[in-house]
């Protein structure tokens, strides 16, 4: 039988920013419905969107209830499955605590979840690194595996980030050939996943050695999300008909303003020649199982850039939002651990 209370991060405004307000309470177990599944969460994961679209106040005001859970990614024990549900109570399971990236609620000892974007865990792989995978492995399998088949040559902006390490596996895993844009210190790590050609933006100019190449390129993944310079000019590398997947969202009036042109303007006057796509994660099962297959064979592998444990919250969310993570921030919400690592 799982205890009454539980402990529960939480937030009732974010004034300030999001730290400034996250809480750890002392809560009551949460009560699912019929169609929802009741799991203890052992391990969750960070994600950007965690705290962006709470920090737009817009948004946390109007369409974030009160008082709220952030963290989408989690790996867990299932306690009570949903009516007719396969999974049994005792099960690991791994996926997203919520479809919403508004607040979903992963970061709590016991969390409700849907139906959508869970399933049982693989045998043989890590706990930890099923937590790591949900958000980031998905949006990369969902920005390349549609738009891709074997031998074509995809271009990963931002090979080293949280969604960028699953980028670069899963392109490989569709068997294409992969062009990783990272820094200096992170052009290894892209090697080590599995890239065949790696551009150092702070050594070369990125669109001066795209050129160079020709127009090689049949899909543009974007995990940047701020250099537009990448879509306007993508003619000049990619081939006719290639396809953009740009994943970076900025609550900003420059994001917009780009994305409106995007869609909107001539590819006469000026405007994009490929084909664009502003790209948002769903939860699909079949998916998720598929990528635990890949993490069981070992063609997928998480990166942890840290592991904290649950009252070090804060501090995780911290690191995040220096925009140098490398790799997944990991959070042990049912362990002892008492330092990152």
């Amino acid at each position: 039988m799982p205890p009454s209370t539980m402990l529960a991060w939480q937030y009732t405004n974010t004034k300030g920013g999001l730290l400034a307000n996250l809480h750890l309470n002392t809560v009551s177990l949460p009560d699912p419905k019929p169609t929802q599944h009741l799991v203890q969460v052992l391990h969750a994961a960070l994600n950007p969107v965690d705290y962006k679209l709470a920090e737009v106040a817009f948004i946390s005001r109007f369409a974030i209830p009160k008082p709220a859970t952030p963290g989408i990614d989690f790996v867990g024990r299932m306690v009570a499955p949903a009516a007719g549900s396969n999974l049994k109570p005792g099960q690991m399971v791994f996926g997203f605590a919520n479809p919403s990236p508004l607040a979903a609620g992963a970061l709590r000892e016991y969390a409700v979840v849907e139906t959508a974007g869970v399933v049982a865990a693989p045998e043989g792989v890590e706990a930890r690194a099923l937590a790591a995978a949900a958000v980031g492995a998905s949006t990369a399998y969902q920005s390349i595996v549609p738009y891709v088949k074997p031998g074509d040559h995809v271009l990963i902006n931002g090979g080293s980030g949280g969604v960028g390490v699953y980028s670069i596996q899963v392109a490989k895993a569709a068997g294409c050939e992969v062009t990783a844009i990272c820094s200096t210190s992170n052009v290894e790590l892209c090697r080590s996943l599995g890239a065949d050609h790696v551009i150092d933006y702070r050594k070369q100019d990125v669109l001066e050695t795209l050129k160079e190449g020709g127009q090689q390129f049949a899909h543009v993944v974007d995990n940047v999300g701020s250099q537009w310079d990448l879509v306007w000019r993508s003619h000049e590398y990619t081939k006719p008909g290639a396809s953009i997947a740009y994943l970076g969202v900025a609550p900003t009036f420059d994001f917009a303003w780009n994305l409106l042109k995007v869609h909107a303007w001539p590819s006469a006057l000026g405007g994009a020649r490929r084909k664009f796509a502003n790209l948002s994660v769903v939860p699909v099962n079949s998916e998720l199982e598929q990528l635990g297959a890949w993490m069981k064979d070992g063609r997928i592998k998480p990166v942890f850039d840290s592991v904290w444990p649950m009252d070090k919250v804060p501090e995780a969310f911290r690191k995040l939002k220096t925009g140098r993570a490398k790799g997944k921030v990991v959070i042990d919400v049912a362990s002892d651990s008492k330092s990152p690592e």
